[in-house]
């Protein structure tokens, strides 16, 4: 038996949709000290030959934006999870303008990491006519309403260069405060959460197609250090268990189901609007994340794209149980393998 605390989280992260509507200070304008820097910053250095994400922490200096990077660092560590930039006008800007300032920026406060087995490091978000029933596809490259989960590192950030002509808002819940409502409401189903499953990797494992699934058991959510973290992508869970022979028992699927139900529910379902120059990062192990199904405009330079980047923490990461860490079969806190020509 698992041993857990049998008291609720009462972290800022820990919040309900209520709480954030009522105080949105997890929103940050950007001024025009903090735009003129991320120009001047991606004007130098595009001079200088170097493209995102190809220059490194060391080529960017300003203090203007590291006090920016701290801000955003504390908050998704120590605040709502939850941190969104507004004010950068994206029209204004060629495409790989764009990519500086969203790489430089991102860089102050976190180490980005491959999202795909392609290598990508700044990946695009949009509908590549895909099929998301298909186990071995991504959501990110569909159109289809996506469920509450949360992504493979620390972080995820988006940048919203194009929204879709309808649909495709973006809904964040509080995994924090999803797990008090367990806690209060339905304790017997925290131990096949704590106790964890096999996760369907989609082949981005350390033997790819060998070892579709983690070969050990990844929590839901884990204690460690007098905290709380969570991991949760019930499509995975149900595919990977189903892989080794032992489906999810009627106890884990109601305990999976409840996770989604609370997720989508007006008590903790926040829902955010995606505007044209819009930044959102988030905590994954205190903030889950949906999307809803979208329709895109005909005109093709006008499909929904969203820039996107996956990343640790650069200081201050708090720490994790080795097991739920690793959830590639690649060590904690270890993206997913590489493509084998891409490897070498």
């Amino acid at each position: 038996m698992i041993e857990y605390p049998l008291t609720p989280v009462t972290e800022k992260s820990a919040w309900t949709a209520a709480d954030m509507a009522a105080d949105r200070s997890w929103t940050r304008h950007l001024s025009g000290d903090e735009i003129g820097e991320l120009e001047r910053v991606a004007r130098e250095l595009l001079d200088a030959g170097k493209r995102a994400p190809n220059f490194g922490l060391a080529d960017v200096q300003s203090a203007t934006l590291k006090s920016l990077a701290d801000w955003i660092a504390n908050e998704l560590e120590h605040g709502r999870g939850c941190a969104v930039l507004r004010g950068l006008e994206v029209d204004r800007y060629a495409r790989d303008e764009i990519e500086a300032m969203y790489w430089a920026l991102t860089l102050l406060f976190a180490v980005p990491m491959h999202q795909n087995p392609d290598g990508d490091l700044i990946g695009e978000v949009t509908d590549k006519g895909l099929d998301y029933n298909d186990p071995l596809i991504r959501g990110y490259k569909t159109k289809q309403k996506l469920f509450f989960h949360c992504d493979g590192m620390d972080l995820v950030s988006l940048l919203c260069l194009q929204p879709s002509m309808s649909g495709g808002e973006s809904q964040i819940a509080s995994s924090m405060a999803v797990y008090n409502e367990i806690l209060a409401t339905h304790p017997e189903y925290l131990p096949p959460l704590l106790e964890g499953f096999h996760f369907n990797l989609r082949g981005e494992g350390e033997a790819g197609e060998t070892h579709p699934v983690t070969r050990h058991k990844v929590p839901v959510y884990s204690w460690c250090d007098g905290r709380l973290s969570c991991r949760y992508l019930r499509k995975a869970i149900v595919e990977g268990q189903q892989f080794v022979g032992e489906p999810v028992s009627d106890l884990a699927l109601a305990a999976l189901d409840y996770m989604q139900e609370l997720c989508v529910s007006d008590k903790f379902r926040f829902d955010m609007d995606f505007q044209p120059g819009d930044i959102q990062i988030l905590n994954n192990y205190v903030t889950l994340h949906s999307r809803g199904a979208f329709e895109d405009w005909p005109e093709p330079d006008r499909k929904r794209n969203l820039l996107r980047i996956w990343m640790n923490m650069r200081e201050g990461a708090r720490q994790l149980d080795p097991q739920f860490a690793d959830h590639y079969n690649m060590g904690p806190r270890t993206p997913m393998r590489l493509r084998d020509d891409r490897a070498a």
